[in-house]
């Protein structure tokens, strides 16, 4: 319990200085690139900089992990630390069980933070300050179907859940049976509401004695039942930076309708499995490091061990980005790469808890 709890307390240690000093790097250096482009007042700055901290938390907590457990292990094995641990009895799957399970809840609490909007959009609220001057710029144009509908929003801002000049076309039979145009809705208890709309309805059958196309006033209409805004804004427009409530929403709601689906299970491997690639990475570069400076150069062992971290943390990342573009399946560029470092991590923990 000491030994846990030492270890535990160092690691968590520099896992904080190290994310705080790649965090800082990164906004400070993408804020070096943007200032031109930053002429805004001093609250949307600050709130920039917020954002931006979350992005980068966001890309960086996972390699942080890695990194923290190379400058933990260094440390024992300079002071001694680690020698004197295995000679009071204990292993190596001892003296590794602090890290695996510090990480495997950091990823936990980093799961979490996803159902957060603000934490899980925020490079897409930056980069909408950065361009307007605002939080989330509003959608222009979004054409969407809605099971046996065709659903025209001219103007849709998800942050005030409203749109302007709608138009929902009908059809019965492969033929337009009646369109629906409306200035404004609103998104409000699972539903879109439309105080006021004109509904244009068409003749099944156009002939000279037919009474021709009919336009009638409807008031307080809803539509789009549980469409909400910020996951048709995610959707339709091609963005992969869901919360977890929205990409399961998107899910089911593009699975009912037969609509592809792989963007949004991108998004939900990339929430729930990626992160997992950390605990595996701890175990398999653990075993690699010996337990005295006897036997090891340890400067060498340090640029090793980073180096071989950052390569597979950017392929990781590659192989997610290319899921998220449908170049690649989820399957194969996330599950799968998760899967393999983790059979890897299993046999090492196995071999050495065998051989204690």
């Amino acid at each position: 319990m000491a030994a846990f709890k030492y270890i535990s307390l160092h690691y968590i240690k520099y896992f904080l200085i190290i994310l705080s000093a790649l965090v800082m790097f990164l906004v400070g250096f993408d804020y070096m690139g943007s200032a031109e482009k930053l002429d805004i007042s001093a609250n949307l700055l600050l709130i920039y900089f917020v954002y931006k901290i979350f992005f980068a938390i966001d890309m960086l907590l996972p390699l942080s992990l890695i990194f923290a457990m190379i400058s933990t292990k260094i440390f024992l094995i300079r002071s001694n630390a680690l020698v004197s641990f295995y000679s009071l009895g204990y292993s190596r799957v001892d003296i590794l069980r602090p890290f695996v399970v510090v990480s495997t809840v950091a990823i936990l609490i980093f799961i979490s933070l996803h159902s957060v909007s603000n934490f899980a959009r925020a490079d897409e609220m930056a980069k909408n300050i950065r361009k307007n001057a605002q939080y989330l710029s509003p959608t222009r144009d979004l054409f969407f179907t809605y099971k046996d509908k065709f659903v025209y929003f001219s103007k849709m801002l998800p942050l005030q859940e409203s749109a302007e000049d709608i138009r929902v076309f009908s059809f019965s039979n492969n033929s337009l049976k009646e369109v629906l145009v409306a200035k404004k809705a609103r998104y409000l208890n699972d539903a879109w509401h439309i105080n006021a709309a004109d509904i244009i309805t068409k003749p099944d059958k156009i002939h000279f004695d037919s009474l021709g196309i009919r336009v009638t006033k409807e008031q307080n209409l809803r539509i789009l039942q549980d469409f909400r805004p910020k996951m048709l804004d995610q959707v339709y427009e091609g963005k992969v930076n869901f919360t977890i409530k929205d990409a399961i929403d998107a899910y089911m709601l593009l699975s009912d309708q037969k609509i592809n689906t792989d963007v949004v299970k991108s998004s939900l491997y990339k929430i729930f499995i990626y992160p997992f690639f950390v605990p595996s990475l701890v175990v398999i570069i653990f075993f690699f490091v010996p337990i005295s400076v006897r036997f090891l150069n340890v400067s060498l062992f340090s640029f090793a061990a980073i180096i071989s971290s950052l390569i597979i943390w950017a392929v990781l990342f590659a192989l997610i980005e290319l899921s998220s573009h449908k170049t690649l399946s989820s399957e194969a560029g996330i599950i799968l790469p998760v899967v393999i470092l983790f059979l890897i991590a299993l046999r090492q923990w196995r071999r050495y808890r065998l051989a204690t």
